[in-house]
C-alpha cells in the first residue's frame, strides 16, 4: 500500500527532475549569545503583559457614553493570547535589542532569497526538538504557515498525476474539523480552487461522523486536518480517538497546535506531548506569536515535507522572512519557556481558580461565554470594560451568527485575585454556576 512517505519523496523527485528544488542557504550573522537570566517566579514585568491603559478617546467610542474626567483608563487584559506572559520577559528585550543593534533588521528579502540566517536556522532547531519531529520551516506567521503546507499538500497531485493535471481520482481528499481556524480553511479552498482536493467537513470533533466519511471516500491520498485546541470555543481534539481512525485508515495526520505550544505538555510540547502521541501526528503547525509572545509561525515535519513545502509552499516563498531581531527574540522565548516551568504550572493554577469559582466545566485558559446576539455580546462587554477589565465581544464572521461571545483567555501573568475580581464582574451579566442565586441571563442585559 502506498504512504504518505512514498508519495512525498515521488514528489519531490518530480521537482528534482525539472530543477525546481529550492534549498535554504542561510547566512551566517555573527551572535552575541546573551547570557539568560532565569527567575523563578513573577516579577513586576509580568503584569505589564496584562495591565494595559486605553486613551479617553477610545475607551468612551468603545463604551459610546459621555466623557469620563479620570483621563486614562487602566485596565486588565483577558482577551489577548500571551498565555505565558513571556511578552515583556528581559531576555526577549535584551535578544530582540541586542540583535537590532548588531544587525539592524538584518538581510531583508523572502527565505530563499537572502532572508533566511543562522538565527532563523536555530529557532527552527529548537522548534523541531521541541515538537519531536526532524526538522522545522520557519514561516512570516501562523497564518502564512497553514497556507504554505495546503499549498505544498496540494501540489503533490498534481505533480504525480499521469496527465500533468489530477483527475479526480489523484485529488488530495482533506478532511478537516468544522471549526478549523480561517487560515486552514483558506489554505483548502486554494487547494480545491487548483483542482487538486476535495475537501470534506466534519462536524466539530464528531469521530462518528469523521469515520464514516473517511469510509466512504474512494480517493487514495486522504488527509485529517484539526486544530489541537480551539480558539474560539477553548476545547481540545479527540487526540485518541483520531489516531485510532488514522491507524485504520492511514491518513496523515496535521494539527495546528497554535494555542498550545508551551501551554500543553511538561515540556511546552503542546498537544502532542500532552497526551503522549508527538509519533502519531504528523505534521505540527504553531506560531511564535501566542505563548511565545513574538511572532512567526513554523511547520515541524520531516526533512522531505520541509522540501516540499519550502519547494512549493507559496506564502513561504513570497514573503519576506521575518526579521533578525524577532527571531532573536523567539529563541530566547522558547529558552526561557522551556526552563521556567513555572509559568505553565501558574496558568493551569488560574484555569483551576476560574473553574472552582464559576463551577463552569472549562479544560483549558481559553474560555468561551455564548451569549448569542451581537447587542447582548456588545453590552456584557462594555460591563467588563466599566469594571476595568478588556475583554472582547467575538462577531461574526469570527463566529457564526446568533453565537457571539465573549472570549475569555488566562494567563501566567495573572493573579487568583484577578480572577476572582473577573469573575465577580461577569456574574453580575452571566448567570454561573456558582452564582445562580443572583446572577442575571446575559441575554436580558
Amino acid at each position: 500500500m502506498e504512504s504518505w512517505d512514498g508519495w512525498v519523496g515521488a514528489a519531490l523527485s518530480k521537482l528534482a527532475a525539472k530543477n525546481l528544488l529550492r534549498s535554504l542557504r542561510p547566512i551566517s550573522l555573527p551572535s552575541s549569545n546573551p547570557k539568560l537570566e532565569i527567575f523563578d517566579g513573577p516579577r513586576a514585568w509580568d503584569r505589564s503583559s496584562v495591565e494595559v491603559e486605553l486613551d479617553e478617546d477610545t475607551f468612551q467610542e468603545w463604551l459610546q457614553e459621555l466623557p469620563n474626567p479620570e483621563g486614562e483608563q487602566k485596565m486588565i487584559l483577558f482577551s489577548g493570547n500571551d498565555y505565558l506572559g513571556l511578552s515583556a520577559h528581559p531576555a526577549l528585550r535584551i535578544a530582540a535589542s541586542e540583535a537590532a543593534l548588531a544587525h539592524g533588521m538584518g538581510p531583508r528579502g523572502s527565505a530563499l532569497i537572502c532572508g533566511y540566517t543562522n538565527y532563523h536556522m536555530q529557532v527552527e532547531a529548537l522548534l523541531a526538538d521541541l515538537k519531536k519531529k526532524e526538522d522545522c520551516l520557519l514561516c512570516p506567521t501562523g497564518f502564512s504557515a497553514n497556507m504554505a503546507f495546503m499549498t505544498a499538500l496540494g501540489s503533490v497531485s498534481s505533480l504525480l498525476a499521469v496527465s500533468g493535471k489530477p483527475s479526480e481520482d489523484e485529488r488530495i481528499a482533506i478532511f478537516s474539523d468544522a471549526l478549523n481556524h480561517a487560515s486552514i480553511i483558506d489554505g483548502m479552498r486554494l487547494a480545491e480552487r487548483q483542482k487538486e482536493a476535495e475537501v470534506f467537513v466534519y462536524r466539530h470533533s464528531d469521530m462518528n461522523h469523521l469515520s464514516t466519511l473517511l469510509s466512504s471516500c474512494t480517493l487514495t491520498k486522504k488527509v485529517v486536518v484539526t486544530d489541537s485546541l480551539f480558539s474560539m470555543d477553548g476545547d481540545f481534539a479527540p487526540m485518541a480517538d483520531l489516531i485510532k481512525l488514522r491507524n485504520k485508515h492511514h491518513f496523515l495526520l496535521v494539527i495546528d497546535d497554535a494555542h498550545a505550544t508551551l501551554v500543553c505538555g511538561r515540556n511546552g510540547g503542546g498537544v502532542p506531548e500532552a497526551y503522549e502521541c508527538e509519533d502519531d501526528v504528523d505534521i505540527c503547525i504553531g506560531t511564535l506569536s501566542k505563548a511565545a509572545g513574538c511572532q512567526g509561525g513554523f511547520i515541524a515535519c520531516s526533512h522531505k515535507w520541509k522540501q516540499l513545502i519550502q519547494s512549493r509552499g507559496r506564502s513561504f516563498i513570497f514573503s519576506t522572512a521575518l526579521p533578525v531581531p524577532l527571531v532573536a527574540a523567539s529563541h530566547a522565548s522558547l529558552t526561557v519557556a522551556k526552563q521556567e516551568k513555572w509559568r505553565r504550572r501558574a496558568i493551569w493554577s488560574r484555569v483551576h481558580d476560574f473553574r472552582s469559582l464559576t463551577l463552569l466545566p472549562i479544560t483549558s485558559p481559553v474560555i468561551s461565554l455564548v451569549v448569542g446576539n451581537e447587542a447582548a455580546a456588545l453590552l456584557a462587554s462594555r460591563h467588563m470594560l466599566k469594571s476595568g477589565f478588556h475583554v472582547t465581544a467575538i462577531r461574526p464572521p469570527t463566529v457564526p451568527p446568533d453565537s457571539c461571545r465573549l472570549r475569555i483567555t488566562l494567563s501566567a501573568a495573572h493573579t487568583t485575585d484577578d480572577v476572582r475580581r473577573l469573575v465577580t464582574s461577569l456574574s453580575q451579566c452571566f448567570k454561573l454556576p456558582a452564582f445562580e442565586h443572583n446572577g442575571l441571563m446575559a441575554s436580558k442585559l
